[in-house]
């Protein structure tokens, strides 16, 4: 972020990652039945979709902790989305190799938004 090189939102990274998660997100939503989609399914998608909106939101914001404001609220919809992905598994709605892939893209996206906050709050500094 340092190097004061404009990057489209479609180019950043934790963009994409979260971009991704709620098309495989949305794939596992749509083999559900009806009970299940009113249930859960649609709250996992609500918050798939918010981590990937709260991004974009922020990307988009002037001041720099207003931008944070947001990649926190990314952050707390990746946390659910986390939860909900648990469930799906102990539930026997996805199988092993799905709550891997999940669990492992979730965790990329958590590491990488967290620096990412961490360098807009250092910009916000200089």
């Amino acid at each position: 972020m340092n190097n004061n090189k404009y990057i489209k939102l479609e180019d950043l990274d934790i963009y994409k990652i979260a971009r991704n998660l709620s098309k495989d997100i949305w794939d596992i939503y749509q083999i559900l039945d009806s009970e299940q989609k009113y249930l859960f399914g649609r709250q996992l998608v609500r918050s798939t979709d918010s981590m990937g909106a709260n991004i974009a939101e922020g990307y988009g914001r002037y001041y720099y902790l207003d931008k944070v404001r947001f990649y926190y609220n990314a952050r707390a919809s990746l946390f659910e989305t986390k939860h909900w992905n648990e469930l799906f598994f102990e539930r026997n709605i996805i199988d092993n190799s799905k709550f891997k892939i999940l669990q492992e893209n979730l965790n990329l996206l958590n590491a990488k938004l967290n620096n990412y906050i961490t360098e807009t709050k250092k910009n916000a500094k200089t």
